[in-house]
């Protein structure tokens, strides 16, 4: 039960809380429907409003509190109006009974908590007033306020009144006065015909005198007094000014305009005038155009043109100051102003350093005469540069920077001359000599990298004479037209060997005593040339000059090769002709050639920039990979020829005859000594080892056609004997090698010496540690191989030939780095059943 009324309690005071915190909107809403109309306060008066917001601020400020029976809150008609008018006030009366009952649930949930109901109570109370207590102050300030705002909402009432009632007064005034107005235009009209009649006469004594006066003016111009005629020039421009002036003033009030007929009236009296500017002007900007020329003679013409245009400039600045700066000034410019001669001198001056440029040899540029022109162009410039600086500088005031202002006008005509130089057809030489005068030249000590140019050229900040991507266009005009020129060089200088390959004596020798040609001097010469001309003009260009030298020479080879292929093949079809006498010699002559052209080729390369070798072109070329073609193809040539004179030879090889008195191989010695002689005049690396190989090579091949089967230990013992004999005949012939240190890592005649071991073998059983030995030094040694030396030895069992081959499938080894097979080279001849016919009878 008691929990019951403390809820009750609660509930009560939490709204009470709330209906007080909205009882000043209540209150003025239950006001503003129970009145009707409001009184207007513009309409009452000052105390009637006063006292009806008085006594509504004297009703709100009596006392209110939740237990005041005259609060009319607590009747139920009252919070029915409440709620209507405030929507809001159920919601909030419901939250407050909620939040009540919770709270008092929590704090009293047990019956000894009932004690401090007294002291919630009186807190509650506590703070009830002090929230009633605010808001009334809120209110009495808030209605202070309005008070105020309607005071003066009633002051400004009053004095909008009185400025209508003034503005009414003063529009019947002016109503008044128009007819007053009306009377005097006619001696407006008056008075403006009387001004323009005194400014008529008072001018007649100047009127009369302008006629003469432009004829005088005329003649001092003709005469070139310049300043006499500018000064007599400026006293008619006033006279006209001041007789539009004082007509414009005539004319009537200010804002108004002369008329058509008065403008055209006073332009065409002084029509003179206009022609005398345009005059004078003709003269001064041929005394400014000429002033290059004529400043060691005369330049006092230059100084008074300097003068007047100063004047001109000071003037022009003046009137506009003085009627063009202030917005509405009444009075116009004068015609023609303002001048800018300033700006017109330096644009002449620009035309006379243009016209300076054509007159330089512009004729005769084209061809050889474009070196000249650029020459005779640097003379002049500095010659006029000289003139500018000691003599014309000092005839200007000094804002004028006239060494800087020819400085630009010359960098900018050049510019545009060099421009169009650059997009004719020019030849290599002439596009040398723009690049060099460009980039070399023009900014060195002799033109503007003078020390007191340098300074002044950095502040102008003019720029490239010519630009980048210009630059780029003509170093690859150039290159293509030097590359033109190096193929069709190269194409002589390739037919002038093929030429001297019918000749019918030997090649030349060096010092060293190698045959040579004169192929790879003039190669090298053109492009070390090309390369060290390029390198004049700057170091990209020497790349690509580099670039396109190593390409051009790749193609040479590749047709070089090409030419000893057709060499090879004329020779082959008619050996015995007069004029291929010395094939081969021409033969050793092209492989020399090759070796110089492949160490100019290094050379080349070392000089190219590492950054810029592959820039150029996607596909970088390769000469070195050209030479090595060409040198392994004229080798194999040389070495077609030596096999030719071994050819009828050969066939004596592994006989009986061979075996019992060795005939071949000392007519075989004497072959191979006469050519190794010619080898000498080769250069590495064709040279005794590639014959050495040959030999080896062929000798093998004889052994493996099986015409020598041994019957018996003595005929192995025979020929292992004879295979190191001719060995030894052999190396005696090749002594020379060792001594050189070209010994390659496989040495071809080591061969024979295992060959004779192996088939001196007397044990057949060893035979498999002999293969096993002969495999390991011999990668690419074949089964097909060992058979035949098996079959020749002529004691082998089946069985043990088995195992040998067995042993050589199993530890067939890969060929190591940078070994050469030599058993690749010896075919072994196909083998003949023994149960079959021959080949005819078969067939």
């Amino acid at each position: 039960m008691e929990m019951d009324l403390l809820t009750c309690e609660l509930s009560t005071i939490i709204q009470d809380v709330s209906i007080t915190m909205l009882s000043p909107n209540i209150d003025s809403v239950r006001a503003l429907k129970s009145e009707p109309c409001p009184p207007d306060p513009f309409r009452a008066g000052p105390r009637g409003n006063r006292d009806s917001w008085g006594g509504r601020a004297a009703e709100n400020s009596t006392p209110m509190s939740a237990g005041d029976p005259k609060n009319g809150r607590d009747k139920p008609e009252d919070s029915l109006q409440v709620a209507q008018i405030w929507p809001e006030v159920e919601r909030a009366e419901c939250l407050a009974r909620g939040a009540a009952l919770k709270w008092a649930s929590g704090v009293f949930c047990r019956p000894e908590h009932l004690e401090r109901l007294s002291q919630y109570r009186k807190r509650e109370s506590q703070r009830t007033a002090s929230i009633h207590t605010r808001l009334k102050s809120m209110v009495q300030s808030y209605l202070e306020g309005v008070g105020w705002g309607l005071e003066q909402l009633r002051g400004a009432r009053g004095e909008l009144k009185e400025v209508s009632q003034a503005l009414k007064r003063a529009g019947l005034e002016s109503d008044g006065n128009t007819a007053g107005v009306k009377s005097l235009e006619r001696m407006r009209e008056v008075s403006v015909s009387h001004r323009q009649l005194l400014a008529a006469v008072s001018n007649l004594p100047r009127l009369y005198s302008v006629r003469s006066m432009v004829m005088e003016t005329e003649r001092l111009v003709e005469s070139r007094r310049l300043l006499e005629a500018h000064s007599r020039l400026m006293d008619l421009e006033c006279w006209q000014d001041d007789i539009l002036w004082q007509l414009y003033g005539a004319a009537g009030p200010a804002g108004s305009a002369l008329s058509p007929e008065e403008q055209e009236l006073v332009g065409r009296y002084f029509s003179g005038v206009g022609q005398l500017v345009d005059a004078l002007g003709k003269e001064l900007w041929a005394v400014v155009s000429s002033a290059l020329a004529l400043a060691r003679q005369n330049p006092t013409p230059f100084v008074s043109a300097v003068r007047i245009v100063e004047r001109e400039e000071a003037l022009d600045r003046a009137l506009l100051e003085e009627r063009g700066g202030a917005k509405g000034h009444s009075r116009p410019l004068p015609p023609g102003r303002p001048r800018c001669w300033r700006a017109s001198f330096f644009q002449v001056l620009e035309e006379a350093v243009s016209a300076r440029f054509r007159s330089v040899s512009y004729l005769h540029t084209r061809g050889p005469g474009l070196a000249g022109h650029l020459s005779a162009l640097q003379h002049g410039i500095m010659a006029d540069l000289a003139t500018v600086r000691h003599l014309l500088e000092h005839c200007v005031p000094p804002h004028y920077q006239l060494t800087a202002a020819y400085l630009r006008a010359s960098h900018h005509c050049l510019h545009a001359h060099l421009a169009q130089v650059s997009s004719w057809d020019l030849e290599s030489g002439e596009i040398f000599a723009v690049l060099n005068w460009v980039l070399h030249t023009y900014n060195s000590p002799d033109m503007m990298g003078q020390p007191e140019l340098e300074a002044e050229m950095e502040k102008l900040e003019l720029g490239p004479l010519i630009s980048t991507e210009g630059l780029e266009q003509l170093q690859n005009k150039y290159v293509q037209s030097v590359r033109k020129s190096v193929s069709e060089w190269m194409h002589k200088a390739l037919q002038v060997e093929l030429q001297d390959w019918q000749r019918d004596q030997e090649p030349d020798t060096d010092h060293e005593g190698f045959y040579l040609t004169s192929l790879p001097t003039i190669i090298t010469q053109m492009l070390e040339d090309n390369a060290r001309v390029a390198l004049m003009i700057g170091k990209s260009l020497r790349d690509q000059m580099i670039q396109m030298g190593l390409y051009e020479m790749e193609n040479l080879l590749n047709r070089f090769r090409e030419a000893l292929v057709e060499f090879g093949k004329e020779h082959r079809r008619d050996p015995s002709k007069d004029k291929n006498k010395f094939y081969l010699h021409y033969l050793l002559a092209s492989i020399s050639n090759c070796i110089i052209l492949k160490k100019s080729t290094v050379s080349l390369q070392q000089q190219q920039s590492s950054r810029s070798a592959g820039q150029f072109s996607r596909t970088p070329p390769n000469p070195l990979a050209a030479l090595d073609r060409a040198v392994r193809r004229a080798c194999r040539l040389v070495m077609d020829q030596l096999l030719l004179a071994l050819q009828p030879l050969l066939p004596g090889l592994m006989t009986r005859h061979w075996l019992v008195q060795g005939d071949p191989t000392p007519k075989l010695c004497s072959v191979l000594e006469l050519h190794l002689e010619l080898y000498g005049h080769v250069r590495p690396p064709c040279r005794e080892e590639e014959a050495q190989w040959l030999l080896v090579v062929e000798y093998v091949r004889a052994l493996m056609q099986k015409k020598l089967v041994c019957r018996g230990a003595e005929e192995r013992r025979q020929l292992a004997q004879q295979v190191v004999q001719d060995n030894q005949q052999f190396r005696e012939i090749l002594h020379g090698l060792e001594g050189e240190g070209s010994v390659p890592e496989v040495n071809p005649l080591a061969l024979l010496p295992v060959l004779a071991d192996f088939i001196r073998l007397k044990d057949p059983n060893m035979l498999t540690l002999e293969v096993s030995g002969l495999a390991a030094k011999y990668p690419d040694i074949s089964e097909e191989h060992v058979c035949v030396l098996l079959d020749i030895r002529g004691d082998v069992s089946r069985d043990v030939r088995g195992a040998v081959l067995d042993l050589l499938e199993q530890s067939a080894p890969p060929l190591p780095a940078g070994y050469r097979p030599i058993f690749t080279d010896i075919l072994v001849p196909p083998s003949i059943m023994a149960f079959c016919l021959t080949t005819a009878k078969c067939a």
